[in-house]
């Protein structure tokens, strides 16, 4: 059994404060966390019209949707910092794009994969533009049907990028997600829908367990947003993973490897000493 790549999605957790991203990148190293994740936007490009004049009450006051979304968005300054953090603590960094600006920012710093988020895996001028400008892929999963699912494979696929170097993540992206709609059989589904792909599981629940049992359902990769404090202002912090929690989902998941074993029946190294004791 490989080892699941374990990844932390900061997002926009840190609320457009670099000292919290990078306490947050820390930690996640710290837990043994593989990778951790933000995710960038232009909101001059991704803020709908209807939306952007809107007023919106927020921990820095009251201001239009816009100028929120600008407070909290991190630009070259703040990514540079992130990449320093995120080499000084041997931890790799990533994002997901909404936007075609986007992907070309990260591209300029050279990013070894790049994800693709539930809200943007229907847009397809994104999903191809993705394909052509990296060599990995993790596609999200929610929101979605399985004839969706195989839209969006076939799109990267024609875009040149192989199947090993593409993973899909079973999601349900409801904030929290009610355990009743996990449906964590859909990823022996996606395995079987799709042989050659790496699959995996992005959770928005509350709680660890069913993060964990995923991975004896073969998932390769786990996502998780991990926050400072699930009390902090925010949209994804109440079903996000605190500090201790990450060290105990990190944890977890390397005994559930090391336990799953290959799957032959055979006679281990530590039962020949009871064989001899109890049989003689």
């Amino acid at each position: 059994m490989s080892k699941v790549h374990i990844i932390g999605e900061i997002g926009i957790n840190h609320n457009g404060d670099i000292d919290i991203a990078k306490k947050l990148i820390s930690i996640a190293a710290a837990a043994g966390f593989d990778s951790v994740k933000f995710q960038k936007r232009n909101p001059d490009v991704c803020v709908p019209s209807s939306q952007a004049s809107k007023r919106k009450d927020t921990p820095w006051g009251e201001m239009t949707y816009l100028e929120y979304k600008h407070k909290v968005e991190f630009g070259q300054d703040e990514y540079e910092q992130i990449d320093e953090c995120c080499r000084y603590h041997n931890i790799e960094w990533t994002a997901s794009p909404w936007d075609l600006d986007s992907v070309r920012f990260m591209d300029s710093f050279g990013l070894r994969w790049a994800k693709i988020a539930s809200a943007s895996n229907n847009d397809e001028s994104l999903v191809r533009f993705c394909a052509k400008t990296f060599d990995s892929l993790i596609l999200s999963t929610g929101m979605s049907d399985m004839e969706s699912v195989k839209d969006m494979v076939s799109w990267i696929k024609e875009e040149g990028v192989r199947y090993k170097n593409l993973s899909l993540l079973h999601c349900n992206s409801s904030y929290p997600a009610p355990l009743e709609d996990l449906n964590l059989n859909c990823i022996t589904s996606l395995k079987r829908a799709f042989p050659y792909c790496r699959v995996g599981y992005s959770g928005h629940e509350f709680g660890l367990t069913p993060t964990i049992a995923s991975v004896a359902l073969g998932a390769t990769i786990v996502e998780r947003h991990i926050t400072l404090d699930r009390n902090m202002w925010g949209s994804d912090q109440m079903c996000s993973v605190e500090p201790q929690g990450m060290f105990k989902l990190v944890r977890s998941i390397r005994e559930l490897e090391a336990a799953m074993g290959s799957g032959e029946k055979v006679i281990t190294e530590s039962e020949l000493p009871k064989i001899q004791s109890l049989r003689g």
